[in-house]
């Protein structure tokens, strides 16, 4: 089976793909387009992009051919041994999953736009790409063509292996490559940007030497890191086997403090995707199926196991030091204590529930999240290993005891599957965690405590900053414009004063709320109306609010520090010897 990739009017951002399969021996014939892409576990609908169809034979006859699903063609085949399917793909997204065309690039994620034969997606595919011969390519898949030939031909083993293979053509790529263990890592940067090679390669190394250490072997022999740098801010990431696909922005901070920070949190956490869920799969998505839905609870493993790595293994080789990991931690342990589906979804359940309403936060208090909750869970059972085998085990065993006993003998793992090796490698229990925390709505405190406890830290909870966080119990964002609101904590004097998610702030005590940025003033007269001394008549604020187009005013009394709690995990003053030992053991880092 062939793809041809080409192009015409750069500016309409259509791609031209020409599908070939011989070998037809059926009077009907099927052809599937991806309905979502690994990685992201949610209904894509990329036919949408998809403008002409039409299905021929070789020697260029129209077949008859209809849609019988929204991404799925029916094609009459009778007496025809080969078909060629000509169709074009709106590429006008550009993001770390998506498939984009313009004046300087064409970007691919053939998961979003090669049809392939359901029956025969196990066979072996040539991708064929029409190209300028200045372009350099970016792609995980091995060429078999001449590097001055306009048409640069790559083979993948089956459709499995070619969906899972994004590339970037263009002749402004940037490229640097080092190597650990004897596996190539190449760098490539495409948009305006200035890599420092030497700070890049000397970090990269450094967490991908981690990575390889814990896990002892690579799933492939080569791996690109391919970067898509764009001019405002902008984070993703998205994993395959060979490759990963990154969206930063902006360019002219990418060297920079905390643009740069990301840059290394989500490459390090892109990397350990290429063992965790791309070969070490939920058996519900072993194999893939991409044309519906792949159900599974998991997701506190694929992602938040992943999550957990990508930034404790920074750490642990030296490239963040503990601030910076701490910051990190934080911003999982602030999402956790933030969201109230806490108490409503567990993280197993929420995994199931991607399918239902993807990665949009939903509506309000509704889920939990399967990066940071997952993220948490993580460190809890890491932890939970460590401390009853005496530090002779941990989750590194685990994953790897994953990737060695079921990956490469391809099989998928279940949820019981993943309890049974915990506890193999603590000897313990670990019913408490898998059934009243991962599998229940509640919150994580407890556990976390235990868990910091054991490595010397401590869980920290201050007041918010802000007086209509911790006294009012709402959050608010500049959004289009206006001063909206996007949390209210349960039962706080807002909630109870009847404010609602979304609703919009527009004065306070008659002063008008003006937006300023992504900021707003409303603090700033909030802390002028309760803090002002000279004006004790002040008692309650006076709040005008927009709800659904109808004007409400509304009378509140703050609440001192009762709501939004600022959450760290900190080094405790009064840590022991064996506390502080464990957490050098932990991290590889000095207490």
């Amino acid at each position: 089976m062939k793809y041809i990739i080409s192009y015409q009017n750069l500016h309409n951002h259509y791609i031209d793909i020409e599908f070939i399969a011989d070998k037809i021996n059926q009077d009907e014939l099927l052809i599937q387009l991806p309905a979502w892409r690994p990685g992201r576990y949610e209904l894509g609908n990329f036919a949408k992009n998809i403008q002409k169809w039409s299905a021929f034979d070789a020697q260029g006859n129209i077949l008859e051919s209809a849609k019988i699903k929204k991404d799925c063609w029916k094609i009459k085949t009778k007496g025809v041994s080969q078909i060629h399917i000509k169709y074009n793909y709106y590429a006008a997204e550009i993001n770390a999953g998506s498939t984009f065309l313009d004046t300087t690039q064409i970007y691919m994620n053939p998961v979003n736009c090669c049809v392939y034969i359901p029956e025969r997606i196990n066979e072996a595919c040539e991708l064929i790409l029409q190209l300028p011969l200045d372009y350099q390519i970016a792609i995980g898949l091995k060429p078999n063509t001449s590097p001055t030939s306009k048409e640069k031909i790559f083979f993948a083993n089956n459709f499995h292996e070619l969906a899972d293979s994004p590339f970037i053509a263009s002749n402004s790529l940037q490229h640097q490559s080092f190597i650990c263990a004897g596996v190539t890592f190449n760098l490539w940067f495409q948009g305006e940007c200035k890599p420092d090679w030497q700070k890049l390669t000397s970090d990269f190394t450094k967490f991908v030497n981690e990575q390889l250490i814990m896990m002892k072997a690579f799933p492939a022999e080569q791996y690109h890191f391919l970067f898509q740098i764009l001019p405002n801010k902008t984070y993703h990431g998205v994993e395959h086997v060979t490759s990963t696909v990154i969206a930063l922005g902006p360019g002219y901070n990418l060297m920079k403090n905390d643009l740069y920070a990301d840059l290394l949190g989500v490459s390090s956490h892109e990397l350990f995707h290429a063992w965790n869920v791309k070969t070490i799969r939920p058996i519900e998505m072993q194999p893939y199926d991409y044309s519906t839905e792949n159900y599974s609870r998991l997701g506190y493993v694929c992602e938040g196991v992943t999550t957990y790595y990508g930034d404790y293994l920074l750490f642990r080789s030296g490239v963040f030091n503990e601030e910076q990991y701490l910051k990190t931690f934080a911003d999982r342990l602030q999402k956790h204590f933030d969201n109230f589906g806490r108490f409503n979804l567990s993280v197993a359940d929420s995994s199931f529930d991607t399918w239902l309403d993807g990665y949009n936060p939903g509506v309000p208090n509704r889920k939990t999240s399967i990066y940071d909750e997952g993220c948490l869970l993580a460190f809890v059972t890491d932890i939970f290993i460590r401390k009853n085998s005496d530090n002779k085990n941990s989750l590194d065993d685990v994953m790897r005891y994953l990737y060695s006993e079921f990956a490469l003998k391809n099989k998928g793992y279940s949820a019981e599957d993943y309890k049974g090796i915990v506890e193999h490698f603590s000897n313990a229990s670990y019913n408490e965690i898998f059934y009243n925390y991962t599998n229940k709505a509640v919150d994580y405190e407890p556990i976390l405590i235990d868990a910091m406890e054991y490595i010397g830290c401590e869980l920290s909870k201050n007041p918010s900053g802000k007086i209509h966080e911790h006294g009012l119990g709402i959050k608010v964002s500049s959004i289009n414009g206006v001063c909206k609101i996007i949390s209210v904590y349960p039962n706080s004097v807002a909630d109870v004063a009847g404010i609602s998610v979304n609703d919009e702030i527009l004065a306070i005590n008659k002063m008008q709320i003006k937006t300023e940025g992504s900021g707003t003033n409303f603090n700033d007269w909030c802390n002028y109306f309760i803090n002002d001394n000279s004006r004790e008549d002040i008692i309650s604020l006076h709040l005008t609010i927009a709800s659904q187009g109808i004007i409400k005013e509304l009378d509140l009394i703050h609440q001192h520090n009762n709501y939004y709690k600022i959450v760290v995990m900190k080094k405790s003053a009064t840590a022991n010897k064996e506390q502080k030992n464990n957490f050098e053991t932990w991290s590889k880092n000095k207490f």
